[in-house]
């Protein structure tokens, strides 16, 4: 019966013009998986990578899992993109969670813990010390663990405690002498998110790495003192963490209220995946299901010799014994457009010619450097920005403060929504407002995605706008591991945009037209569309045309269609789409001409561009925004038109050189699965994460798209 039904689900799914977010983003999580796999890589590498696959595994549970249960809880329709409803589709979606987790553990069990030794550490449980050792963890459980561990016992006299998000529990089921099994008592010992993950011994050539689960284990009897312990049962949940905010236009303290109370929803919101030992206790197993109302097809199940949590494996990762284990990345080049870098004040080179950045290849610091500058400049009077995510101890936030110590009028916008950076925001927009800074906390009912920088100077009653656009955060750590693009100007065209769209965020303010920016949520989906249908009647009527596109995914079923209807005209559509891809590629009939590729590698390819053809008079935008509902509807974002032709062909060389990559890119075929893309037989490697650091201007100018 369930075969059954499993072979009519995947039939309405085949049928689907569309994939399901949620699936596809599963298939990008298993190309991250994949790069664990990777033979090249050293152990550490490995590691990294399926740490990576846990961490985004967490908030996959929490929020795309955790909106299905929205729906099914509150008995709402949805219908997903695989033609399926929300009961199916929980079931289809939890069997490919399942497969998954098998084959991550699969992978950690096989591949990974019996290599660990060759590399200078292992993992170890307490009773294969040597004694000397078990007795140093003792006394560290005693001082450093026991007073931090509290027993909470749940049964008819005490209510079930609150369970905390992503923490290692054990569920200790005991017993008092003499009493009935009817009697037992179920108590939980949450580990503190504070205490490390795991004990470390060095000895002289090896690094043992105790589990602190299995210290807790080791010495667990101390907590339940003369009382037979009938099983301990080591488990971990994940809650909802998905919530829409009802903001009010009015965004005073009692937003911010708002935003701390959904916080706080966070720690009981209802429970979507248990992960717990094998051979845990039936008994306690059944109550958690009945109390928070979840199947068996939530209940992810693992080995004991392996481990709960594989993001815990950043402490092995960040050992400072192993810092030479893991690849050095090369030091950044100066962008092609600014090959002097460093050497000449940047608001004088600004004044003369535009720069694009392309991040990590170029580091962040001409931006840095420009918001620095202002804030020590004089003839600076005003710095606007918005704010999405910063570096935990950001050079940012401190020169912001500085301009306002030094008088200049300083706006931000700092999207307090912005998932997982709440609180870090909220605290640093406080920090800026009370220091004398026009702080705006979001606008209405949108997230404020757009990366937008201006400084107005005024020099001998000149007054020059200094613009930064882009495509990643204002983030010194992730600009070293994240692709993105960034354009520093003084071109008035795009100043002037860019002041007008200060002007909606800040004040109310409705432009009727932007010269060289597409905004959202007004214009971009409609101004795309647009773009994809000239390139369709150039091809109906025998012009060149074609469609390049890199975003991070593309959900959006208006756009997807369009990109179908251009296929069907003739139009070639290359798409380079990191993550989710909702678009079927190869469907004969519908989208034969629309070829998909996912870059996944050393770095984390955010940066955005969209490239049409156009019959020769090329349009070429960076920006923000990927090709999604919310993108276009539920958050302000730009895309910034490139028109300098040395910038513009570096654009299109980006494009050009993930569109070769043979090393890190994936295949998406018809059915949603991806396959690598491997060298051919007289092709050699090409590599984008290393050919950027070799690019030069004199190839960049000889790129050819078609």
């Amino acid at each position: 019966m369930k075969v059954a039904s499993k072979d009519r689900f995947d039939n309405i799914i085949e049928k689907s013009d569309l994939i399901s977010r949620d699936l596809s983003w599963l298939k990008f999580n298993d190309r991250v998986l994949d790069q664990s796999k990777n033979e090249r890589r050293s152990i550490f590498e490995k590691l990294k990578f399926l740490a990576i696959t846990a961490s985004n595994l967490d908030e996959f549970f929490m929020i795309r899992v955790g909106s299905l249960y929205n729906y099914l809880d509150y008995e709402k329709e949805r219908v997903d993109y695989s033609g399926l409803r929300e009961e199916p589709f929980k079931m289809k979606l939890m069997l490919e969670c399942q497969q998954f987790h098998k084959r991550q553990q699969e992978h950690f069990l096989k591949n990974l813990l019996p290599k660990m030794s060759q590399s200078g550490f292992i993992l170890s449980n307490v009773k294969n010390l040597e004694e000397e050792e078990r007795n140093y963890i003792r006394s560290y459980f005693n001082k450093a663990v026991y007073p931090m561990l509290t027993p909470m016992v749940f049964d008819g006299y005490r209510t079930f405690p609150i369970l905390m998000n992503k923490l290692l529990i054990f569920g200790v089921v005991t017993l008092a002498p003499g009493d009935k099994k009817e009697n037992r008592k179920l108590s939980f010992v949450q580990i503190p998110a504070n205490i490390p993950r795991f004990f470390e011994i060095e000895r002289e050539d090896m690094v043992v790495y105790i589990p602190i689960e299995e210290v807790i284990r080791e010495n667990i009897i101390s907590l339940f003192r003369n009382v037979n312990i009938e099983s301990i049962n080591l488990f971990r949940i994940t809650r909802n963490g998905d919530f829409t905010l009802e903001e009010s236009e009015d965004m005073d303290a009692n937003f911010l209220e708002e935003v701390k109370r959904k916080l706080n929803e966070r720690k009981t919101g209802r429970v979507v995946r248990i992960e717990i030992e094998e051979g845990h206790s039936k008994w306690m197993v059944n109550l958690l299901k009945e109390r928070w109302n979840i199947k068996d097809d939530s209940i992810f199940k693992v080995d004991r010799s392996s481990m709960l949590d594989f993001t815990g494996l950043w402490q092995v990762i960040g050992n400072r014994r192993f810092k030479d284990k893991l690849p050095q990345m090369p030091a950044p080049v100066p962008p092609i457009s600014y090959p002097q870098d460093g050497t000449e004040d940047i608001f004088h080179v600004l004044k003369n010619r535009d720069i694009l950045l392309h991040h990590p290849y170029n580091n962040i610091d001409p931006i840095l450097d420009l918001i620095e500058k202002a804030v020590d400049d004089p003839s600076v009077m005003a710095i606007k920005m918005t704010i999405y995510r910063l570096a935990k101890d950001s050079r940012i936030t401190k020169a912001l403060l500085r301009a306002a110590e030094n008088g200049k009028h300083v706006s931000v916008l700092f999207e307090v929504k912005a998932r997982f950076d709440e609180e870090n925001n909220i605290r640093e927009a406080k920090k800026l407002q009370k220091a004398g800074c026009f702080v705006i906390y979001g606008i209405s009912n949108l997230k404020t995605h757009t990366k937008l920088l201006l400084i107005v100077k005024k020099d001998e009653n000149v007054v020059t706008r200094f613009v930064h656009l882009g495509s990643g955060n204002y983030n010194e750590d992730t600009a070293r591991l994240y692709t993105d693009i960034g354009l520093l100007t003084t071109n008035e065209i795009l100043a002037n945009d860019v002041s007008e769209f200060f002007n909606v965020i800040t004040g109310h303010s409705m432009p009727t037209v932007y010269q060289n920016l597409i905004t959202a949520p007004r214009d971009m989906r409609n101004q795309l569309i647009e773009y994809v249908e000239q390139e369709a009647e150039n091809a109906r009527n025998g012009l060149p045309s074609g469609i390049f596109i890199k975003v991070n995914s593309l959900e959006d079923s208006e756009i997807i269609y369009a990109l179908y209807r251009a296929s069907q005209s003739g139009v070639p559509v290359k798409l380079i789409i990191r993550g989710i891809c909702c678009l079927r590629p190869g469907r004969m009939g519908l989208s034969e001409n629309i070829e998909v590729l996912s870059i996944v590698g050393d770095f984390l390819e955010h940066s955005r561009i969209y490239h049409f053809h156009n019959n020769g008079k090329t349009r070429t935008y960076a920006g923000s925004a990927d090709m999604m509902v919310r993108s276009f509807d539920k958050r302000l974002e730009s895309l910034f038109r490139v028109e300098d032709p040395l910038l513009e062909n570096q654009l299109m060389n980006i494009l050009s050189f993930n569109l070769r990559d043979n090393v890190n890119a994936y295949r998406m075929l018809e059915d949603g699965t991806y396959v690598p893309k491997l060298p051919q037989a007289d092709e050699e490697e090409f590599n984008v994460h290393v050919e950027f650091f070799r690019v030069n201007a004199e190839e960049v100018m000889k790129v050819k798209l078609i």
